[in-house]
């Protein structure tokens, strides 16, 4: 069995995992992925050469880099995939609740940003739904399930994108800033609470899970941007921070829909 470490740098949360699980689970010849999220870097157990695997990989567009090949001895390994499914089927959940409950607060508060953070935390939610929600069933069929979620998501992030640009022709009442902040800090909690019961279910003879401890990173960046945000339209009393952070965001949408399209190919 060959050992092969790849250097990913695209690949800081759960979400480029469980894309990079189902891209290669047609290929038969890997026997155990390693993945480090603080390093970016995966570990892949494998038979035969490394050339579909890196292909495949390319097709994901995560920017990856081969840093060495090498046998190994080891043909074991442990997994745990019931509390691997515990955990994301929590995260999935606290992800659907924020992005209902900023959805509702962001048009109540005309803010762009909340609006655009929740959709965020949708598409995060899409791509645990993906995996989960397809257990047991072919590849051909989450396949199927990824071409959905990506189609809904870039759907979405050009709605988002046409309300912004229609809200810059004719601009309407400033967003309420202090609903933006609040709502934003709520959703830090939750994604603190996501990182601790990722950290909970750390285990020592479970590599695969070491994967799920650190939370994503953007998610953390874009509720600090609308907070940002926020406190801009107060200061400058424009509802321009607020557009601005609503634009970022749907283009972040946009390339997650994009990757999880990339699943569908063959």
């Amino acid at each position: 069995m060959n050992q092969t470490l790849f250097k990913i740098d695209k690949m800081d949360c759960p979400s480029e995992e469980n894309l990079i699980r189902m891209k290669f689970e047609g290929l038969s010849q890997i026997k155990h992925l390693k993945f480090d999220l603080n390093q970016r870097e995966l570990t892949i157990f494998h038979e035969n050469n490394i050339n579909e695997i890196e292909e495949s990989l390319k097709q994901l567009n995560l920017g990856h880099k081969k840093l060495y090949t090498k046998k190994t001895d080891r043909i074991s390994f442990d997994q745990n995939d019931n509390n691997q499914r515990r955990v994301l089927w929590s995260v999935l959940i606290i992800n659907l609740v924020f992005f209902i409950l900023e959805m509702s607060y962001g048009l109540f508060s005309n803010s762009m940003g909340l609006v655009a953070d929740s959709l965020d935390m949708l598409a995060d939610s899409f791509v645990y739904a993906i995996s989960l929600i397809a257990v047991g069933k072919s590849l051909l069929y989450k396949k199927t399930i990824a071409k959905i979620a990506g189609y809904f998501q870039i759907v979405l992030a050009l709605i988002g994108l046409g309300e912004v640009i229609r809200r810059i022709i004719n601009p309407v009442e400033f967003p309420n800033y202090l609903t933006m902040i609040i709502i934003s800090v709520f959703a830090l909690i939750g994604n603190g609470i996501c990182l601790h019961l990722l950290q909970r279910s750390r285990n020592k003879d479970e590599a695969h899970m070491k994967a799920s401890l650190i939370f994503t990173s953007n998610d953390v960046v874009i509720n600090l941007g609308v907070i940002l945000a926020g406190l801009m339209v107060y200061w400058l009393n424009s509802s321009v921070p607020d557009l601005i952070i609503g634009s970022i965001v749907f283009f972040i949408v946009s390339k997650g829909a994009f990757r999880i399209l990339s699943l569908g190919k063959n």
